[in-house]
């Protein structure tokens, strides 16, 4: 007979307790995808940039109307703890410090991308849509556009739109704000 090892599994719970008994260090960036621990990718400075620039954007437009997450942590099911770039969630009272944000109390959710393209796409992406986050956002800095991924279904969004400089973007939560791709893209 041949046994087959498998994979452990982490769940939510096993992830929070990792972190109470300071099984990372500090300075590690990890995050729970799917069961898995994953190593984040470092930040590089345009990157940065341009996350910079958004939470200013967003926090300007939204003041008192919605919170500006900054690369923290959304709970997606059992099996997922990832921390998008920027999430604009609904309003809580407690800004959300006594639980984690849930795809219910995300409006947007947007992922900036320059040496992660490909794993977004392909792994992120389809999890923010299997757990119905309504509407979300690569900023994709290789091919200096925005993609946005709307109509979460089990398989994946349902719609995908490219933006390119010169157009402009209103999120489909917050029809009141309009976000120059140009300015985004810096």
């Amino acid at each position: 007979m041949t046994i087959i090892p498998q994979k452990h599994r982490f769940n939510v719970s096993d992830w929070h307790q990792l972190g109470e008994k300071n099984f990372f260090l500090p300075d590690f960036r990890v995050e729970l995808i799917e069961g898995e621990i994953i190593d984040m990718v470092p930040i590089g400075s345009s990157h940065g940039g341009r996350v910079k620039w958004l939470t200013q954007f967003f926090v300007t437009q939204l003041v008192g109307s919605a919170i500006v997450s900054v690369q923290d942590p959304v709970q997606l099911g059992n099996f997922s703890e990832p921390q998008p770039d920027l999430m604009i969630l609904r309003p809580e009272l407690h800004f959300y410090s006594k639980r984690h944000p849930t795809p219910a109390d995300v409006l947007l959710l947007i992922e900036v991308s320059e040496s992660t393209l490909h794993y977004d796409r392909h792994t992120k992406v389809p999890l923010y849509a299997r757990h119905g986050i309504i509407e979300t956002w690569i900023v994709n800095l290789e091919q200096n556009c925005i993609e946005v991924y709307l109509n979460p279904q089990e398989l994946g969004y349902q719609e995908k739109h490219i933006f390119q400089c010169g157009e402009v973007i209103v999120p489909s939560q917050l029809a009141h704000i309009k976000v120059a791709v140009a300015e985004v893209l810096g």
